[in-house]
């Protein structure tokens, strides 16, 4: 049986899955969760970033206040170094960026190089044909962002 083998080869810890009730109520789908929290902070919940990005999902004070006054819950921005908020508000966010680009990959793309970027892309004819998906990625950081952002879902979907 693979499972156990995985996580006697570190599998485990390598790609943890913090958090699970709070994902699982989230509605998305947890690998897709996880695998941001990789991609984003690495598991660290004290990830600082240089342009002030907090947590395991990488939250700006001002896009976490953005998405729990459109949720309705309360913001705590003292709270966003913690696990669990972190983890519930990034959810909300990345729902919201699913709803408002239907196109999975291209809600990723605006997770990275934010949601104004990526509806600037969306209209130029260079970078997609339609105003929904992305043919061309211009920042080389974001088209790596989304092929991490694939491969370690595809590891989350094969070993969990």
């Amino acid at each position: 049986m693979l499972f156990p083998i995985a996580f006697r080869c570190g599998i485990s810890l390598s790609y943890p899955r913090p958090y699970r009730e709070t994902v699982s109520q989230s509605g998305l789908d947890p690998h897709l969760v996880y695998a941001v929290m990789k991609a984003e902070s690495g598991f660290d919940e004290h990830a600082l970033s240089s342009a002030g990005a907090v947590g395991l999902m990488q939250l700006k004070p001002s896009t976490a206040e953005f998405i729990c006054n459109r949720a309705k819950i309360a913001y705590e921005k003292d709270m966003l170094c913690k696990g669990e908020y972190n983890v519930k508000v990034g959810c909300l966010y990345l729902l919201y960026l699913l709803e408002r680009f239907p196109a999975e990959e291209t809600a990723i793309a605006a997770y990275n190089a934010g949601e104004g970027t990526v509806s600037a892309w969306l209209k130029n004819p260079q970078y997609s044909d339609d105003g929904r998906i992305l043919k061309e990625i211009p920042y080389s950081e974001t088209r790596n962002y989304l092929k991490k952002i694939l491969k370690f879902r595809k590891i989350y979907d094969f070993f969990y």
